[in-house]
């Protein structure tokens, strides 16, 4: 979920779930045949369900992080990557996961219910992106008084909103779309575009979203992670399978666990904010 929030990013119950499985996919049509303990999951390739058009998360082209850490995890398990593409609208985990076209959704927020989580993987943030050049070097907080004037970036209904209400920044902000359909926009793409020329003083982002496109514009951004906020801007991310799958999930939990720096180089050379479980910096 480019430019989707957190909360859509991470698959939330309202951007996710849809609709009841029954009457859309024949389960048996789908069902590749029985893994280990009898779950669903194919024993002969690494499934991923994935969004086409959403990097830096993914992409057909297999170009975003979420694409080459399951290739690196398939590697390990000496298995192909295989693909179920679905835009991460409404209905994403009934027409994909739960439909059993795919075995494993590689981004999704801990603590939530809609799938079953694995350990997490990595730990972020939202960050704030503005211009090399625009006398806000060292603004580490929304509460910085240098922010009062400021035209800033904001995605609807996220938790640096919430923020801003309380700072007193909305008056001057300017909205961007919270769920999209990533075929046709990404909000976040052009937040950065409009922080990088101009029309805005400066954005908040979704850690991921935040580092990748503030080298994707010119002049590059800086990013900066907000760590010192009233509301929670940190989030870990795990794995989503199904409920079910109980030893799918052991065995991507020992994946992950097993090559967390192998993981950790790759979220950085995307640019990724990384935190460590105190919630520090991690440092590339």
């Amino acid at each position: 979920m480019h430019g989707l929030s957190l909360g859509a990013r991470l698959r939330s119950a309202a951007g996710a779930a849809g609709l009841t499985l029954a009457g859309t996919f024949p389960l048996a049509a789908q069902a590749p045949g029985l893994g280990a303990a009898g779950e669903l999951v194919d024993p002969h390739h690494f499934r991923v369900c994935s969004d086409p058009n959403d990097l830096p998360f993914s992409n057909e082209a297999g170009q975003g992080f979420e694409n080459k850490v399951a290739e690196l995890f398939a590697a390990k398990l000496n298995e192909p990557v295989t693909y179920a593409y679905f835009p991460q609208v409404i209905g994403f985990v009934r027409v994909t996961l739960n439909a059993l076209r795919c075995d494993v959704i590689m981004g999704m927020a801990v603590g939530t219910d809609i799938v079953q989580t694995t350990v997490p993987y990595y730990h972020t943030t939202y960050a704030l992106v503005f211009r090399p050049d625009s006398a806000l070097d060292g603004v580490s907080t929304l509460a910085d008084a240098r922010l009062k004037d400021k035209h800033i970036g904001v995605v609807a209904g996220t938790p640096p909103a919430t923020v801003m209400a309380q700072e007193g920044l909305l008056s001057l902000a300017k909205p961007y779309a919270l769920t999209v359909d990533t075929r046709v926009e990404a909000p976040s793409k052009t937040m950065a575009e409009d922080v990088a020329s101009g029309r805005i003083d400066a954005g908040v982002l979704w850690g991921p979203l935040a580092g990748y496109y503030a080298k994707q514009v010119t002049p590059h951004l800086v990013v900066v992670p907000l760590l010192h906020e009233k509301e929670r801007m940190d989030f870990l991310v795990a794995m989503g399978v199904r409920h079910t799958d109980q030893d799918w999930k052991r065995t991507l939990n020992r994946l992950i666990t097993a090559n967390q720096p192998e993981i950790n180089t790759i979220l950085a050379s995307y640019g990724v904010p990384l935190l460590d479980d105190q919630g520090r910096p991690i440092t590339p």
